[in-house]
């Protein structure tokens, strides 16, 4: 087969250029020792890289997730630390003031100090992080979480949104502890009362306390389930406790109901969870015990809920909600949004009564016209100072005293310290009471503060071992990476001399060659 002159040099061209393009990259990949650059070079090896390389990014953002939460958790760490010992101080003067040598001055120069640690807590409550964002308040990091009311009571301001992050494939952690699970939801352990029945007028003989739960599930489901309940001195050393149908449930009190009027020891007694204590105070003359102590009479139930009515900002009119009373049980029990209402004016005498918040969705579960000054929905009457307009709205919050909030636990303490009562016994048993409830209270709010703050420092443990994971894992990453992309380089210095040498024969050849042409000949 016979080749002409320029196929040869075309042909021999092609080969040199070749063989130079090989040399050409080997080279550049003994100088940077990396094997793939583009997709062309290893197909299946650019794609693994680029999901290791996306891979890697993530184990990169979850770092400063981590890094955000850590920081976070060691702020709100220290905060709540600091409350637990604001608290920790202001139990200690509350059992102070449980002294009996206490005067009226000591237990008020107590309360001033109390006033102090309200103030610091509500602070340290409203406590910000280093963005300038509320830490306590939920998903609204612009709002103060807590705030004082007019009436002395504390309002939770925030919502119950925990802010989550990914800091793996399959696990998010909360970067915040929301007010509401710290420091609202303490279990209140005073939330039953008591109130003479007999005597019309209170003759000061015979106090009951409004009693403390000790036994949350019992005081739930077998106290609730009885209420109201009568408790009938029936001599000057028995009573007895009715239920709600009349049925004599004395066999369940501790004492059996048994007492005596000398023995302060014998006054304590516990019925379904809860304890209670008498105080019998024999006046001088009293001769005969059954006789002034007989006909007594208690009534003992939970405490009704109560409720916090604001003004939305941007009511047309000035009108405020003054009172508000639960009027019809049932319709209460069985319409009234447990989670919180709204009352929104349609026009300056209708209403509708919502579940908060509103939506576009939402659909009035109650409705009706004003009577005077007053409006009914869902069981509940409100009073309003003024007349309403079209488009007023009210913001009501539901107390059901089932929880209670550290900052009304020492406010409530600290106004019960004020009150004087050296001159007068039975008000002093009474203060022994509320002082008891407030100690009690200020234990819970404490446990509860303990166990957010056991929340903080496990979530914190969790963050180090996914860290540790993350770590782990970013390692195998660059490992993987490495040796699907970088090169060994004595195969590539192998390679190298091998196509160099191949480069320098193809060069000898085509010199070798060319000179065996015809011209060469003549």
């Amino acid at each position: 087969m016979r080749i002409s002159t320029a196929q040869f040099y075309e042909s021999s061209a092609a080969n040199y250029q070749k063989n130079f393009a090989n040399v050409v990259k080997s080279s550049e990949e003994a100088s940077s020792l990396v094997r793939i650059n583009t997709a062309a070079d290893d197909p299946v090896g650019a794609s693994r890289l680029l999901q290791l390389g996306q891979q890697a990014s993530m184990l990169d953002q979850y770092t400063l997730n981590t890094n955000t939460i850590k920081s976070t958790l060691g702020t709100t760490e220290s905060v709540m630390t600091s409350i637990g010992n604001v608290l920790q101080r202001a139990r200690e003067l509350a059992i102070g003031a449980g002294n009996g040598a206490y005067t009226d001055a000591d237990r008020k120069a107590n309360a001033l100090e109390l006033g102090q640690i309200e103030e610091q807590l509500l602070s340290l409550m409203n406590s910000k992080d280093e963005s300038g964002k509320y830490i306590f308040a939920g998903s609204k990091g612009d709002i103060a979480p807590f705030s004082r009311n007019s009436d002395g009571t504390y309002s939770y301001n925030g919502d119950q949104t925990t802010l989550n992050l990914p800091i793996g494939d399959t696990m998010s952690m909360a970067t915040n502890s929301t007010g509401w699970e710290v420091f609202q939801q303490a279990i209140n352990t005073s939330r039953s009362q008591t109130a003479l029945t007999a005597p019309v007028v209170n003759d000061g003989r015979v106090l009951l306390s409004d009693g403390l739960i000790t036994e949350s599930a019992t005081y739930n489901n077998r106290f609730k389930s009885g209420e109201p309940y009568k408790v009938e001195f029936v001599s000057g050393t028995q009573f007895k406790i009715t239920d709600a149908l009349n049925n004599d449930v004395t066999s369940e009190v501790s004492n059996s109901g048994v007492f005596s009027s000398k023995d302060a020891t014998s006054q304590s007694f516990s019925f379904r969870g809860l304890d209670l204590r008498l105080n019998i105070n024999l006046q001088s003359g009293d001769t005969d015990p059954d006789a002034v102590i007989a006909g007594h009479s208690f009534s003992l139930a939970s405490k009704p809920d109560s409720f916090n009515v604001t003004r939305s900002p941007g009511n047309p009119s000035s009108a405020q909600v003054t009172g508000s009373t639960v009027s019809n049980s049932a319709a209460y029990i069985g319409s009234f949004p447990s989670g919180g209402a709204i009352l929104k004016f349609t026009s300056d005498s209708d209403y509708e009564l919502y579940a908060s918040p509103i939506t576009a969705n939402s659909k009035p579960v109650s409705s009706g016209s004003m009577a005077g000054l007053s409006a009914t929905a869902g069981g509940v009457d409100f009073t309003l100072s003024g007349a309403p307009q079209a488009g007023d709205q009210f913001v009501i919050a539901v107390n059901n005293h089932q929880t209670q909030s550290i900052l009304d636990t020492v406010s409530q303490l600290r106004a019960s310290l004020l009150a004087p009562i050296d001159t007068d016994p039975v008000l002093a048993q009474r203060f022994s009471a509320a002082l008891n409830a407030g100690i009690s209270n200020l234990t819970s709010g404490a446990e509860q503060l303990s166990s957010a703050l056991s929340s903080v420092g496990g979530r914190a443990a969790a963050l180090d071992t996914q860290s540790e994971a993350n770590a782990s894992i970013a390692l195998a990453n660059k490992q993987t990476q490495s040796a699907i992309r970088d090169s060994d380089p004595a195969e590539v210095m192998t390679r190298l001399t091998l196509q160099q040498t191949m480069l320098q024969a193809s060069q000898l050849a085509f010199s070798k060659i060319a000179q065996l042409g015809l011209f060469n000949k003549i």
